[in-house]
C-alpha cells in the first residue's frame, strides 16, 4: 500500500519505518527540510533502540523516503497518516494547529479518495474537526465530490522500546464508521495482526478518548505507588517489600509501580492536563486526574528535599555527581524529565552539578547551555571526582552495578541519594555509604567498633 505520513518526530518515523519494513511503500513529509537532508543522509534526530538500523534499510531499499513537497507527498498515499505534535498550551490544553494545518495541506492537493488517519494523540472531538476542515478546503477548491474517510489510530509507544512497540503491538485501536476505511485499515496492519486478533474497532470518539484513557491510567498507578512510598517512609515500611507484595496479584501486576521522582517524558504529563483540560471544559470535574498530576508535581521534588535536610538548604560551595538526565532510560528525552526539577533547584540553592547520562547529554547542553555551575562528564566515575554525594534520577542499566569502593572513596560525605531504588540498602552501607532512597529508611553504614584501651 502507499502510505504518507506528516510529521517525522517521534511518532512518526518509528511507525513509517515499520510500516516499510514490511513492504508498504512509505513516503514521510515534513515542513523541516534541514531534517529531511539529514535522514535522507542516515542521521536520525532521535534516539531510540533500533531505530536507525530500521530506516537505513528500509531507505535503502527504496520503500522508505523523505520529502518537504507535501504536493508530491499528498500525490502519492492513498492512506495519509497525521502524526505531528500537539504541543500543550498554557492552559494545558492540546494546540491542534499543526494537526489542522496538515488537513489543510491534505485537502489542498488531494485530487483522489483518501483515508485520513489521525495518530496524533488529540483531544475527543478532533476527527470531527480534520473532517471540517478538509470539507471546507475541498469546497474551496470546488472538489466537494472528493471522497474522503477520517480515522482514529492512536499510537501506543513507549520510548525506549518503540520499535518494538510498533513492529509487535499489543493492540491496535481503529476508529471508525466506515466500513471501506475499516477495510483500509485492516489491509494496512494485516502484517502486525498475525499471530492473534490484536485489532480493535470503534467509533473515533472512543478511540480518541482510549489513548488519553491509557496514558492517565499508567500516570495514575505511578503517582499512587509515590504516594504509598512517602507514606511508607513515615509508618517505618519498605515500599520495596509493599511493591512485590502487591505486585504479585495479577490484577494489579508489576508494571508501573515502582517508586521513584515522577514520570516525565512527552506523553504522560501533557495527556494527564490534556485531559484534564477536556473534562474541565464541558463542566466536569476530574478529581483524580487533578490528584495525580499534584502528586507527580511533588514527587519531582523529592530528592532535592532529601539533600536539603541532610546538607541544609544553603548548598554553596557544594558538588553533586548526578547520574541520568533522560527521563526514562533508552531515550534521550529530556522533556518534564524529573532531572531537570533536582538540577534547577539545586542551582537555586547555590549548588554546582556533574552530570552523567548515557544518551542525554547532548539534549542537556541543548537545553542549558553553557554554565559554570554545570559540568557534562564523559563516564560515570568521572562524575564523581570531588563530588559531596551522589544522585540518581534515572535507572539505566549501567547504574545498577557501580564500583561503589570507588563511590566510598570519590564522595566527600559517602552518601547516595537514590530516586530510582536500584541497589539493596544492606549492599551498599556494608560498603560504608549512607544510603538514602524512596519510600525506605535512611540506610546507614555500620560503624567500627570502638578500640579497646590497653591496661597493661
Amino acid at each position: 500500500m502507499n502510505i504518507t505520513i506528516f510529521g517525522i518526530g517521534y511518532v512518526g518515523l518509528v511507525q513509517a519505518a515499520a510500516l516499510a519494513d514490511v513492504g508498504h511503500d512509505v513516503v514521510c513529509v515534513d515542513v523541516d527540510a534541514e531534517k529531511v537532508e539529514r535522514l535522507k543522509q542516515g542521521i536520525i534526530p532521535i534516539y531510540e533502540p533500533g531505530l536507525e538500523d530500521l530506516v537505513s534499510q528500509n531507505y535503502a531499499a527504496g520503500r522508505l523516503t523523505f520529502t518537504n513537497d507535501p504536493a508530491q507527498a499528498v500525490a502519492h498515499g492513498d492512506i495519509q497518516m497525521i502524526a505531528v505534535g500537539t504541543p500543550p498550551n498554557e492552559d494545558g490544553s492540546a494546540d491542534l494547529k499543526y494537526v489542522l494545518a496538515v488537513a489543510e495541506t491534505i485537502a489542498g492537493h488531494m485530487d483522489k479518495p483518501l483515508v485520513v488517519v489521525s495518530k496524533s494523540t488529540v483531544p475527543v472531538g478532533t476527527c470531527d474537526k480534520i473532517k471540517a476542515r478538509i470539507g471546507k478546503v475541498l469546497a474551496e477548491r470546488g472538489r466537494k465530490e472528493l471522497q474522503f474517510h477520517v480515522v482514529s489510530n492512536p499510537e501506543f509507544l513507549k520510548e525506549g522500546s518503540a520499535v518494538a512497540d510498533c513492529m509487535r503491538p499489543d493492540r491496535i485501536i481503529i476508529g471508525t464508521e466506515s466500513e471501506h476505511a475499516e477495510q483500509v485499515m485492516r489491509e494496512l496492519y494485516a502484517p502486525f495482526n498475525r499471530n492473534h486478533e490484536k485489532i480493535i474497532v470503534m467509533d473515533v470518539r472512543s478511540a480518541e478518548l482510549t489513548k488519553y484513557a491509557a496514558n492517565c491510567i499508567l500516570a495514575t498507578k505511578i503517582s499512587f505507588m509515590n504516594e504509598m512510598a512517602n507514606l511508607a517512609e513515615q509508618l517505618g515500611a519498605d515500599i520495596e517489600e509493599v511493591r512485590r507484595g502487591i505486585g504479585s496479584d495479577p490484577r494489579i501486576g508489576y508494571h508501573f509501580i515502582y517508586p521513584g521522582l515522577g514520570y516525565g517524558g512527552s506523553c504522560f504529563p501533557k495527556d494527564v492536563r490534556a485531559l484534564i483540560r477536556t473534562a474541565e471544559e464541558i463542566g466536569f470535574d476530574p478529581k483524580v486526574l487533578k490528584a495525580v498530576e499534584h502528586r507527580n508535581e511533588e514527587q519531582k521534588s523529592a530528592l532535592f528535599e532529601k539533600v536539603t535536610k541532610f546538607f541544609g538548604p544553603d548548598l554553596t560551595g557544594k558538588t553533586f555527581a548526578l547520574w541520568g538526565l533522560a527521563f526514562k532510560p533508552n531515550t534521550d528525552d529530556m522533556r518534564e524529565a524529573p532531572s531537570r526539577t533536582l538540577m534547577e533547584a539545586l542551582w537555586k540553592a547555590g549548588a554546582r552539578i556533574q552530570a552523567y547520562d548515557p544518551e542525554a547529554m547532548q539534549e542537556c547542553q541543548r537545553i542549558y547551555g553553557q554554565r559554570d555551575d554545570l559540568m557534562l562528564c564523559g563516564t560515570k566515575e568521572s562524575a564523581l571526582r570531588g563530588a559531596d554525594a551522589l544522585l540518581i534520577a534515572t535507572e539505566w542499566k549501567s547504574f545498577r552495578a557501580p564500583p561503589f569502593d570507588l563511590l566510598r572513596s570519590s564522595l566527600a560525605s559517602a552518601v547516595i541519594f537514590d530516586g530510582r531504588n536500584l541497589y539493596d540498602p544492606a549492599v551498599v552501607t556494608r560498603h560504608g555509604l549512607r544510603y538514602e532512597s524512596i519510600g525506605r529508611s535512611i540506610a546507614e553504614p555500620a560503624k567500627a567498633a570502638p578500640r579497646l584501651k590497653s591496661v597493661g
